[in-house]
């Protein structure tokens, strides 16, 4: 179908074009454009009829709704704006030119003008910055005659009708009502006698991860994001929680390679800037890479005097790295997933003790058989290797389990201390136990 409205536009059928786009959805139409190159894609979306054109736009990426909204006159990018929902249509004016931004805004209504400027004063990440403005509210005296009467009227410029919200005079929130609700109640009954007051509320300046571990819990589709004094300002839906899980997920997992993270997809980063993302990072664990280095050099003798043991320090290091990355990613995650907190750090060490005790006599067992047998060596030395096998394991765990608890109790992201920071510290560790174990065992 796709094809199909790609070769329409070529032959200039517009007219066929507008009658077949309608039956699209709008996310496919905008997975359309997004193929396109500029030019085509500008004037594809200048022919789509005006009533799905703002829902097409709401799915393209930010750099692509940039792209299209300044191609378009100033009254034409006005009337975009305010069809989109509030919560996106900040979003696309907190990216744009601070010149763009008052020319598109002096063709928007007042209304639309009020609620991107209340949303954009909120710090970004936080429940206010990422919240609609566009929801339906009763009062309690309403009957739900009533109430249903409003909700046709408003209803289809509103994001979300499956929960509405009861308000005060004052706007304070005093319950909620789900569609389902107002079409089985009785048409007399007031609303005050259906809602529901056992509400689940988020603060303006709540962090959005805090607000996706919220929904989840509760498994609720929209949450209402309410002022320091109760009032209803908002509410975040489902969907922008999932764009909140992919963002914060993308992050953690860039911390945890060590690149600084980016709003931008792989394919649409430049490379100077991929480079400055990464060298940072790439810079701090070569320096604090040389730390091994000079472990290795104040020992150079005592290992000179038994080559042998030279050859299994990667074997070691590496193995130490992996054991401390196993134990610092399930903590991240756990800390992530707020299943794991401060008070939890005793716990968690005891655990991984075990673990790492389990580990290490396994993998010492193993390669215990494979330094005799294999290797040739003597039984003294495998027992070198293989005891400094065990401590580093338990060494590793440790440091992998406890370093991200004690950065997000200082207020780091935890996924700083993920794999690469830690691999150079348990480097570092490995190859002193190593050394100090040969020296004392073997009396190198």
């Amino acid at each position: 179908m796709i094809e199909r409205m790609k070769e329409l536009v070529a032959n200039k059928q517009y007219a066929e074009f507008r009658k077949e786009v309608v039956e699209l959805n709008e996310a496919d139409v905008a997975a359309m454009l997004e193929s396109l190159e500029a030019p085509e894609r500008v004037k594809i979306f200048r022919i789509l009829p005006k009533d799905i054109a703002a829902d097409v736009f709401s799915y393209l990426p930010i750099e692509i709704e940039q792209e299209i909204i300044t191609s378009l006159s100033e009254k034409e990018a006005g009337s975009i704006v305010d069809n989109l929902y509030s919560d996106d249509a900040a979003a696309l004016i907190e990216e744009m030119p601070a010149n763009v931004v008052r020319r598109i805004l002096a063709n928007t209504t007042p209304e639309t003008r009020r609620d991107i400027n209340t949303l954009l004063q909120y710090p970004d990440d936080s429940a206010g910055s990422i919240m609609t403005v566009e929801f339906v509210d009763f009062k309690e005296n309403t009957t739900v005659a009533a109430a249903l009467e409003k909700l046709r009227k408003v209803g289809l410029d509103k994001e979300s009708i499956d929960v509405c919200y009861v308000l005060d005079k004052a706007r304070h929130l005093l319950g909620i009502v789900t569609l389902r609700k107002l079409i089985i109640s009785d048409p007399e009954d007031m609303i005050s006698d259906v809602m529901n007051d056992h509400v689940i509320t988020v603060k303006t300046l709540t962090d959005q991860e805090e607000v996706a571990r919220t929904i989840q819990k509760y498994d609720i589709n929209s949450v209402p994001v309410v002022d320091s004094e109760n009032r209803l300002v908002g509410i975040i839906t489902i969907d922008d929680i999932v764009d909140v899980i992919e963002q914060e997920a993308t992050e953690d997992i860039e911390m945890m390679a060590a690149i600084t993270p980016t709003d931008k997809s792989y394919m649409k980063t430049g490379v100077f800037e991929t480079w400055k993302k990464r060298i940072p990072w790439l810079l701090l664990l070569m320096i604090s890479a040389t730390f091994t280095g000079g472990i290795l050099s104040s020992f150079e003798a005592q290992l000179a005097a038994l080559p042998a043991l030279i050859a299994f320090i990667p074997m070691l290091m590496d193995t130490g790295g992996n054991a401390g990355g196993q134990a610092s990613v399930t903590i991240i995650r756990g800390l992530s997933l707020d299943e794991i907190r401060y008070g939890d750090v005793f716990r968690v060490v005891w655990k991984e003790f075990r673990v790492s005790i389990l580990c290490g006599l396994t993998l010492a067992a193993a390669n215990f058989v494979k330094l005799l047998v294999i290797d040739h060596l003597k039984i003294e030395v495998a027992l070198v290797i293989c005891i400094s096998l065990v401590v580093t394991v338990i060494v590793a765990k440790f440091v992998g389990c406890t370093l991200p608890i004690l950065a997000k109790r200082i207020g780091f992201d935890p996924a700083v201390m993920a794999s690469p920071f830690i691999t150079t510290i348990v480097d570092a560790l490995s190859l002193l136990v190593y050394c100090n174990i040969a020296i004392h065992l073997l009396h190198v």
